[in-house]
């Protein structure tokens, strides 16, 4: 993006001379800063777009500039470069805000790719409301009514362009592959392919062959070469849902795909290279499995990088009746019914409801209310429900005329 401003730290001179005249061949206003300190005067001075800036410095090392910048709220897109020991401190500089970081003996291509899309951010950060951001359609308003989801997209909007994997932590059902597409749609990959793929859902021994591909002739019954999900998306997103299924071996050929961009096929010699972002979930504590052995620790920093909490949905209620009435409008269409509201004394079940399969469990639940209810009927009835939750109701009814008699009872006693 031509024009934009770029503040670049190192103390090595040639260094910030060789990316001085790349980066000004291509249109960028570059300043230049010998360390961290240096770097945090010109900020308060004047605005730039993106900050790039190595680790190990004097005076103030990398992760300090980054720290004082966020507690001076210095708008700019932080782009760290970092030697391949240096991956915690990449790891935390992610964890405080920074937006990216290139591994030395990164490309130009790379470098550029990676500052276009941070100039980008930039202009995320400088706009306060995420909705006003996101420019939603009303799919994507259903979750953003609590303020912890529109925390959540908020952080999204933050994270969309960068390359870095991400790691979405959440209990079963929370909508984590739903959120997964909205990076994705966010992202300088919107329109590449989006390939999901649950690392439970698949026999171990069938997982390699179906995340890298095979060879024809790798095994029996491998008829025909076949592409396995990381080149079906490449230019996109893999999303790996479940990540802690995956056995040790499969934890250790992911680590080394993450580190080398590359690997082979089963049963091929020939290495494949692929750009994917990568975004991990799981319903599971990984750092937990971490400590008992479980999973790999190495494989864990890359995933969680960038890491995203999404909170069950007993802890976000308010996104409840948008979302009841989104589910009931899809399967409206769906099963040719025309239920138009939802009555108060449903929504007052769904809202006294703890939901432990959280909107998975909401979804299913309106979708065989509304797959069942007469053609006729345009009100969502506690009879609708399944008879766990509609019981509810007349208990809550009988309780509520008790109390009403017994109410009536003392008012008459006080007054005698």
């Amino acid at each position: 993006m031509s024009g934009a401003r770029i503040l670049l730290v190192d103390d090595e001179e040639k260094i910030r001379e060789t990316f001085k005249l790349v980066l000004e061949g291509e249109g960028y206003e570059v300043e230049t800063a010998v360390n961290g300190q240096d770097a945090l005067n010109i900020l308060k001075e004047k605005e730039f777009h993106v900050l790039i800036t190595d680790f190990k410095m004097p005076k103030m090392n990398g992760l300090q500039l980054l720290k004082k910048v966020r507690e001076n709220n210095i708008k700019v897109a932080v782009v760290f470069i970092t030697a391949y020991s240096d991956i915690k401190d990449a790891v935390e500089a992610m964890k405080l805000g920074a937006f990216d970081y290139l591994e030395k003996n990164f490309s130009t291509d790379e470098l550029l790719e990676t500052i276009k899309r941070a100039v980008k951010c930039y202009k995320v950060l400088k706009e306060k409301d995420p909705v006003k951001r996101l420019n939603l359609n009303f799919f994507e308003k259903i979750v953003v009514n609590s303020k912890k989801t529109r925390d959540i997209m908020d952080k999204i909007l933050k994270i969309a362009d960068s390359n870095t994997p991400v790691l979405i932590l959440g209990e079963k059902g929370t909508g984590k592959e739903f959120f997964a597409r909205i990076i994705h749609h966010y992202s300088s990959r919107r329109g590449k392919p989006f390939v999901a793929l649950n690392c439970r859902a698949i026999e171990e021994d069938l997982f390699e062959s179906e995340l890298f591909g095979y060879e024809k002739g790798a095994f029996l019954g491998a008829v025909s070469t076949k592409k396995g999900k990381l080149e079906q998306a490449n230019k996109g997103t893999l999303f790996l849902d479940e990540i802690c299924g995956l056995n040790p071996v499969m934890q250790s050929k992911l680590f080394r795909f993450l580190q080398d961009k590359e690997f082979e096929r089963v049963g091929g010699l020939d290495t494949i290279k692929v750009d994917v972002r990568l975004i991990a979930a799981s319903s599971e504590d990984l750092k937990r499995a971490v400590k008992e052995g479980h999973f790999r620790e190495d494989l864990y920093l890359r995933l969680n990088a960038i890491s995203l909490y999404i909170p069950p949905l007993r802890e976000r209620k308010e996104d409840i009746p948008l979302l009841a009435q989104h589910y009931v409008e899809k399967y409206n269409k769906e099963y040719h019914k025309n239920v138009k509201t939802i009555s108060k004394e449903v929504m007052d079940i769904f809202m006294d409801y703890d939901w432990v399969g959280n909107t998975r469990e909401l979804k299913n639940m309106i979708e065989r209310a509304v797959s069942k209810i007469e053609l006729d009927t345009d009100v969502l009835l506690p009879e609708h429900l399944p008879p766990f939750l509609a019981s509810r109701f007349s208990l809550k009814a009988n309780s509520d005329f008790q109390n009403n008699i017994e109410n009536k009872i003392n008012e008459r006693w006080f007054k005698e």
